[in-house]
């Protein structure tokens, strides 16, 4: 990467009025929540759109659909067609060739939103977790940039934050040793922004449309209940490991299961509380459920035994099927 470049459009202007020491997040990332954080990715956009003055919870529909892939669940991301139907967003991949903060800067002057994959290492908010402990990719929207003062503002999580000198060199691999030639660009998308929120009615209507599109295309068979099929095996080659792999194993099961019906128990409350009552507090169900199964299964690692991990999983497996069984009578009755 070159350190100058005539893409370069230098700028310090925000391209939402949000400021990194006032900033309130959505309440779905409230802390009595079962998971209030979920993935980097779908936090991510809830700050967004919140910021953007518009609802979050509409875009959660297609969590209905995820599936158990073998050895994790699905990563749950909000499809860029139901971002677009749902606020006129249009999200597209950016490809980054030459000098990265030029890339970022020119989008900020377009007026769009950069969603880049940095290491978590420099990044401030991950205090207690990576920052300057481990390294890891995670997702981040740049809200402003300012080259000369070497400032940052994101979101990320469930959050709205700055890095500022060291840290802002580490995420743009400008310090001593980080700059090679070899070094493989991020993943990043570019978000073009709608000039108005849409109307309440607009969202409603498309978010019950896109629900029923995603139950559509549901699992054929229950994915706890797959889960569960090879959950003690998984677990029991599990307790042999080090304790990292715990944590590694647990987010990209149980959290994702967990945190995605928590969304969607967001999301139907918001489309008609009185309505989907029932597959509500179904997914609510799985929702803590999953967090009993992982506190379960962290004692099962010292223990050796995994009778009650294995029943917490039978639970949520029927949660599963009551949730399927309220959608479909709401959705095609």
């Amino acid at each position: 990467m070159t350190a100058h470049s005539a893409l370069e459009k230098p700028s310090a202007k925000a391209l939402l009025p949000v400021d990194p020491l006032a900033y309130s997040p959505h309440a779905m990332h409230a802390g009595e929540r079962h998971w209030p954080q979920t993935n980097c990715y779908a936090d991510l956009w809830i700050e967004i759109l919140h910021a953007l003055g518009t609802e979050p919870a509409a875009a959660f529909g297609f969590t209905v659909a995820q599936d158990f892939e073998g050895d994790q669940f699905t990563f749950f991301k909000p499809p860029l067609d139901d971002l677009e139907a749902l606020y006129g967003l249009q999200v597209t991949e950016l490809a980054l060739y030459d000098d990265l903060i030029g890339h970022i800067e020119q989008q900020i002057a377009r007026g769009r939103l950069v969603l880049i994959e940095l290491d978590s290492f420099y990044m401030p908010d991950t205090q207690g977790l990576s920052y300057r402990e481990s390294h890891g990719k995670t997702t981040i929207a740049v809200n402003r940039l300012d080259r000369a003062g070497r400032q940052l503002e994101y979101f990320h999580n469930d959050g709205f934050h700055r890095a500022q000198a060291e840290d802002f060199d580490g995420l743009f691999r400008l310090l001593p040793g980080q700059q090679r030639e070899d070094t493989l660009f991020p993943y990043a998308e570019m978000a073009r922004l709608p000039a108005n929120p849409p109307a309440e009615a607009h969202l409603k209507a498309t978010a019950l449309r896109l629900l029923a599109r995603h139950w559509a295309r549901r699992p054929a068979a229950n994915p706890v209940a797959a889960y569960r099929a090879v959950a003690m095996a998984q677990a029991e080659a599990l307790a042999e490991r080090p304790g990292q792999a715990f944590h590694l194993y647990a987010f990209n099961t149980l959290r994702q299961l967990g945190a995605n019906f928590e969304l969607l128990a967001s999301h139907l409350d918001w489309l008609d509380a009185s309505a989907f009552t029932e597959a509500r507090d179904a997914a609510l169900r799985i929702a803590e459920g999953s967090k009993i199964a992982q506190f379960h299964l962290a004692r099962a690692m010292k223990q050796k035994r995994f009778e009650r991990f294995d029943n917490a999983l039978g639970d949520l497996a029927t949660a599963w099927d009551e949730v399927g069984e309220a959608l479909t009578r709401r959705l095609t009755g």
